[in-house]
């Protein structure tokens, strides 16, 4: 056997990108149409089997019909058909009207009918859908066998790339877009054409699910969805007490969740004995819609049940958001923002082409017409030109010779019928040039101004949520007043003490255990830069370098003795590979403050409070700023002092001491502080610490008593000593 030796990055790049990118680009993510190519091939094949207006047909039609354009299995191809339809309750706005079985979005094991009972027809939305798509308002291509064509995109008249839901997984790369509120999309779209700056929080309840829920509304997580189209929000379960029977009902899940996972879970812990308040649990969703029932032993407190529900299974889940969407071939994450804008400009391109279309059409008339016109000043000539001429094919050049028009004129005019040359119907054909020529003039208006489309554009999205729009399902849940399960009276309570080493590794050690033995064993090189004291329930935040800041609670850290080396911070933090703890605060009541320093001369005052969240959220973004490098944290429960060194050229020194009460308090986390130390060009703040107060009193005359201050000069000898 002969074998051919090839290197691997040739083989990747020959076989396996070409593949990587059909995925990518032709299967699994959406494009500015909301649209992935399976759908689109479906609607479209629907469309043009005239299923817009008329009766349902069998799946099995639309299937078989869609194979010409889809090159796929017709299971597939019905798998898509069943997402997209009224029946299944997978989106807010459903494309397909559907009869029969086709299982719920919501139930794992209810499976959809075979596609030769199940009858479809396009949905009403559709009409906004397919909206004017033979006017040249989207460019067509060839299919798999060049036998026909296809649309590249849908003239969608509505950003439904935000009002469906959409998930694909690719090679290297995913998609997950929730869905949002018909109405309320459609009023963002008109609130940015009048502002592109428009703060889409105050358009924007927040995403929208067919199976509704509760919404917990974390504002901050929200905007930065609508900025950045990424992170991720939770959904919780709507349910009932019914007092009468002892039971609960849960009527709405989470989008993301199925009624039989919810089920399984809840017997998993009853049977491990972690929930010991049910009897009982049953699915009883029938016609009437969705229903799990738990029966709960006698005495149980059913809110506070739900609450450890919701902790503990799916009946509270999340939705990480990932809107990556093909922008004229390349993906793209964008925010709400970024993808209305996108949309907006794909919608006007397809108004301007389907006036262009228009304009066309009534510029071919109006030259026929035109035509008729010089005609019509003598048409018994006319008649007399057609009658004198032998053959039949110097008509045509007879007439234009004549008249002076062209080929296409003279064949309109000698196609005109004899019963049609009367003078009403010769007058009502010249009368239409004046409506022909204002209709030219208006759609020459609109094309050539992108203002005139973009009214047209708002009042389109006005008519379509009128016509369509409809209730929230999901309902809103601010966070103030979400019920979290505690369970602190679970977790044993004790005094710890926590060491954090240069090289990133945490010990959390009782203080019996550290009584026993307190010598640390540590890797070579490795040395303790934090000590802390503190308790078993005591929140942690670990701030990084790259101005984020983790959260664990003390408890979720396992115990160790001084003789273990402890666990490494940057796996169970899960941080970024060139990521490092900087400083670490441990807290049970959110008092104090933290003290920034910044190599610009400024320092931050923030309080611990507003790293308080109300979720048990494990990471914070934009911590502290990243205008300037950090030179020191300190976090402070009463006034503090601080010696401050500013670096001006090779070794000119100058220090000051400043005193924590000068630095205003700034409530925004990654605020940029105020000036301390009067920089000079060049200079920059070399060092930060606190400093006691016996030191104070020794230098007293570094002391600044105003801010920003000038400091006092200082050899290397002793900014040497104060590093120290």
């Amino acid at each position: 056997m002969n074998v051919i030796k090839q290197r691997i990055t040739e083989t990747l790049e020959k076989n396996y990108m070409p593949y990587a990118m059909s995925v990518i680009v032709s299967r699994a993510i959406p494009e500015i149409d909301g649209f992935k190519p399976s759908h689109r091939k479906l609607l479209y094949t629907m469309y043009k089997m005239k299923l817009l207006n008329g009766q349902k047909t069998k799946s099995a039609n639309v299937v078989g019909q869609t194979m010409q354009l889809n090159p796929h299995g017709d299971q597939a191809i019905y798998a898509t058909l069943v997402r997209l339809t009224r029946g299944h309750d997978a989106l807010l706005h459903p494309y397909i009207d559907s009869k029969g079985n086709f299982g719920k979005v919501s139930s794992r094991d209810m499976r959809y009918a075979a596609s030769r009972y199940t009858e479809v027809k396009l949905d009403s939305l559709c009409e906004e859908v397919f909206k004017d798509i033979d006017k040249n308002t989207v460019d067509f291509v060839d299919n798999y066998d060049g036998r026909m064509k296809e649309p590249v995109l849908l003239p969608t008249r509505f950003p439904n790339v935000l009002t469906s839901a959409n998930r694909g997984i690719a090679v290297g790369m995913a998609s997950n877009i929730c869905s949002f509120n018909l109405a309320e999309i459609c009023s963002a779209v008109s609130k940015y054409i009048d502002d592109p700056e428009v703060n889409l929080s105050e358009v924007l309840t927040g995403p929208d699910f067919p199976t509704g829920g509760y919404l917990i509304y974390d504002e901050v997580i929200l905007k930065e969805i609508y900025s950045s189209g990424t992170g991720s929000f939770k959904i919780r379960a709507k349910y009932r007490i019914d007092t009468k029977n002892n039971c609960l009902e849960v009527t709405e899940i989470p989008y993301t969740t199925t009624v039989e996972a919810i089920i399984e879970k809840i017997i998993e812990l009853v049977k491990s004995g972690k929930i010991k308040e049910i009897n009982d649990i049953r699915d009883e969703t029938d016609l009437g819609g969705l229903k799990i029932a738990i029966d709960l032993k006698r005495g149980v407190d059913a809110e506070a049940l739900m609450t450890k529900l919701y902790r503990f299974t799916p009946l509270e889940d999340s939705f990480s958001c990932n809107f990556n969407v093909l922008i004229n071939g390349k993906p793209q994450v964008l925010g709400v923002q970024g993808l209305i804008r996108e949309w907006l400009a794909f919608r006007i391109e397809c108004l301007k082409r389907s006036m262009q279309y228009d304009l066309d059409t009534i510029s071919k008339k109006l030259h026929l017409l035109n035509g008729l016109r010089k005609v019509l000043l003598d048409i018994d000539y006319a008649i007399k030109i057609v009658k004198d001429t032998d053959k039949d094919a110097d008509v045509i050049p007879n007439l234009m010779k004549a008249f002076q028009i062209d080929e296409i004129q003279s064949e309109y005019v000698a196609e005109i019928k004899l019963r049609n040359l009367n003078k009403d119907y010769l007058i009502n054909r010249i009368s239409e040039i004046n409506k022909l020529d204002a209709e030219a003039v208006k759609l020459n208006k609109y094309i050539n101004s992108e203002h005139e489309i973009k009214q047209i554009i708002k009042k389109e999205q006005k008519e379509i949520a009128k016509k369509y729009g409809k209730p929230r399902q999901t309902e809103i849940l601010h966070l103030e007043k979400v019920k979290f399960h505690e369970d602190k009276h679970e977790i044993e309570d004790f005094n710890i003490k926590l060491f954090i080493t240069a090289h990133g590794y945490i010990k959390k050690v009782s203080l019996v255990s550290l009584r026993a033995s307190n010598v640390h064993k540590m890797k070579d090189d490795d040395q303790i830069v934090q000590e802390l004291d503190g308790t078993n329930l005591d929140d942690l935040l670990f701030f990084t370098n790259k101005h984020q800041v983790y959260k664990l609670k003390a408890h979720e850290i396992e115990e160790h003795k001084a003789s273990n080396l402890g666990d490494y911070l940057a796996n169970i933090l899960k941080m970024d590979s060139d990521e490092t703890v900087n400083y670490v605060v441990n807290t049970k009541e959110y008092e104090g403050y933290l003290i920034f320093a910044f190599e610009n001369g400024k320092m931050a005052k923030v309080p611990l409070k507003s790293y308080e969240t109300k979720t048990n959220r494990k990471k914070l973004v934009k911590a502290y700023s990243n205008e300037s490098e950090l030179k020191m944290i300190d976090y402070i429960l009463e006034p503090t002092q601080y010696v401050l060194i500013r670096k001006s050229g090779a070794d000119q020194y100058t220090t000051m001491i400043v005193g924590s009460d000068l630095i205003p308090e700034k409530a925004t986390k990654n605020t940029v502080g105020v000036q301390i130390s009067r920089m000079k060009k060049d200079s920059l703040l070399d060092f930060a610490r606190k400093i006691e107060l016996e030191e104070v009193t020794r230098n007293s005359n570094w002391l600044c008593n105003k801010i920003p201050g000038p400091g006092t000069v200082i050899d290397a000898t002793i900014r040497n000593t104060l590093i120290k």
